[in-house]
């Protein structure tokens, strides 16, 4: 597996990393996240993302880290908790999830601690960027990122504050490119792509019930890429490679339920073929298609 710098902090993450959104969202078993977390683990990934927001997901990482804490770099989420059900921008508030992440992973500290979307209006006010200043200070994280999209990314990124940036990068949204990974390359920001895949949506021949999956569904109906009508492994890895073709971007989170995805998904993404010219021709199909959308990054 390849590992690259994320931006300026000095960890040394693996291009895929272990994305815990799934996990605690279809409440998966303790024994199933152990398994996908070693065999992760096995494969090369070094990276494993989870957030207060994502129920169960914490505690069943925490549980199945163990010894193995000291081989990731483990990122967590705060601001958004209970399944997005409602949110915490203050500072003791912030703060207290940090500590009640840090008591569910088991462990005494976060390598990157990030605000989980929150908007231009709450980073302006000061008091979410205060507490992470805190949490550093108290040692509960090493670094501190911003995880979200669109202008509120843009917003974060011009604080100057921020080591880190997760936002969705994908063959269905790639409005990055042109916002925020430019300017987070200026600072040396490490960037972290999330939904790197777009859920491959192109699996699917019918409109998906989810809307969580149903805007990336409508956008690659539009953008009718060839390469998603051959097999989905190859075209899966061809994503991932457009998705981590920029230097800027450093991982990219995927999710899954079935241990052996992880060498496989690696081993494709080594293997399948992906040049600058197909990252050029899926750029210039996007600029074409999504002339006059309202495209923008998906939270």
């Amino acid at each position: 597996m390849e590992y690259r710098r994320l931006g300026k902090t000095k960890l040394e993450v693996s291009r895929l990393g272990f994305g815990g959104a799934e996990i605690g969202q279809e409440q998966a078993t303790q024994e199933t996240v152990t398994t996908l977390l070693n065999s992760a683990l096995d494969a090369g990934l070094n990276l494993v993302d989870t957030a207060a927001a994502y129920l169960e997901s914490e505690k069943l990482i925490g549980k199945a880290l163990g010894a193995r804490r000291k081989d990731i770099v483990l990122t967590s989420k705060c601001g958004a908790l209970d399944g997005f059900t409602r949110s915490d921008w203050s500072k003791n508030g912030i703060l207290e999830t940090i500590q009640r992440s840090l008591k569910l992973l088991q462990t005494d500290y976060l390598d990157v601690i990030q605000l989980h979307s929150c908007d231009t209006e709450i980073l302006n006010r000061g008091e979410a960027i205060e507490a992470l200043i805190v949490a550093r200070e108290r040692g509960y994280a090493r670094y501190v990122g911003y995880s979200g999209d669109g202008i509120d990314a843009k917003t974060a990124i011009e604080t100057d504050f921020f080591d880190t940036l997760q936002t969705s990068i994908s063959i269905a949204d790639q409005e990055p490119f042109d916002l925020t990974i430019p300017i987070a390359k200026e600072r040396e920001m490490g960037v972290i792509a999330k939904r790197p895949i777009a859920n491959a949506v192109w699996r699917r021949d019918e409109q998906p019930d989810n809307p969580y999956h149903l805007d990336y569904w409508e956008r690659i109906q539009d953008l009718q890429y060839e390469f998603l009508d051959g097999d989905l492994g190859e075209s899966v890895a061809k994503a991932l490679r457009f998705t981590l073709f920029s230097e800027s971007v450093a991982t990219a989170i995927v999710g899954t339920k079935k241990p052996s995805r992880w060498q496989e998904n690696a081993d494709l993404f080594e293997q399948v073929d992906f040049s600058e010219s197909d990252f050029k021709a899926i750029r210039e199909r996007w600029q074409e298609i999504s002339k006059g959308k309202d495209w923008k990054g998906q939270v």
